[in-house]
């Protein structure tokens, strides 16, 4: 494989391409596409050329720079370039936390939880299970979790709350008896979140770089968790700024792992692992 194009019989993608390829998805979605990523794109592209009949990518990504960023393309061209890496309870230091915050807050029900990065689900299905076990044996008051994701075909998944029986392998038995129903006959091998899960949860499809966010609502909790890891500072902090303007002045915004906001103090400070407060002049 040359140096100078990654290619199969039917089609090649030339640095030029993988060039436009970058400054699209960074336009349109914010996401900084670092120049090791060309097999990636690749691979990924190269099955939605296939699938629409494409016989090169120039000719594809011409089309859709002609095209409104409405169009369907568009989203089909931002799924296949996302990534989600997810699972249930992932980063558990952050969801007993999360019970004390809600515990806290329980006189001021109802409490609104808003998950960003929704992909397939799990990260919404387990702050709904982190919510119901917070309250156990006592009056359980109102929670609404909002689950947004810019991937349309993982928000799909989300919605049907089906997985598979080694998803939630390491997950306490306890756990799965109350939030799980375990599949039989032809859904053997397959688990499905309870329905009372699934009520406190909307999907909703949502692109952090949209003009307009289409919610009023101040949370009490936001997790933002692995998502700013594709984004370049200004682009963080464009959304840092709006995340702030969305949160209680005592809410808490939980960050990924490997996520660090030191370049917006103004906005946020440290409250603990990867859990930040609104700070004092953004509150």
């Amino acid at each position: 494989m040359s140096a100078q194009a990654l290619q199969s019989p039917a089609v090649e993608l030339s640095q030029a391409d993988f060039e436009r390829v970058r400054s699209m998805i960074h336009r349109h979605a914010g996401i900084a596409l670092n120049p090791s990523k060309r097999t990636m794109v690749y691979s990924r592209l190269s099955r939605r050329l296939r699938v629409l009949g494409k016989a090169d990518f120039a000719g594809y990504l011409d089309e859709l720079e002609r095209s409104g960023s409405d169009q369907p393309e568009w989203q089909e061209f931002v799924n296949a370039l996302t990534t989600n890496l997810t699972s249930f309870f992932r980063e558990a230091h952050h969801f007993p936390v999360l019970t004390q915050h809600l515990r806290q807050r329980a006189a001021m029900a109802p409490l609104n939880i808003w998950c960003c990065a929704a992909s397939t689900g799990e990260e919404p299905y387990t702050l709904a299970m982190t919510a119901r076990d917070a309250f156990e044996g006592r009056s359980a008051p109102a929670v609404s979790i909002l689950a947004t994701d810019i991937d349309t075909a993982v928000l799909e998944r989300a919605r049907q709350g089906v997985y598979p029986i080694d998803a939630v392998a390491k997950l306490d038995a306890g756990l799965l008896r109350r939030h799980f129903l375990r599949g039989s006959g032809g859904s053997a091998g397959l688990v499905r979140v309870r329905p009372e899960l699934v009520s406190m949860i909307s999907f909703r499809q949502l692109n952090l770089l949209e003009s307009r966010w289409p919610m009023d609502t101040r949370f009490d909790a936001i997790f933002c968790r692995n998502v700013m890891i594709y984004f370049d500072k200004p682009t963080q902090t464009r959304v840092l700024q709006r995340l702030a303007r969305h949160l209680k002045p005592d809410g808490l915004l939980f960050a990924g792992h490997s996520e660090n906001f030191t370049h917006a103090r103004d906005l946020f400070e440290l409250q603990g692992k990867t859990v930040y407060r609104l700070a004092r002049s953004a509150a």
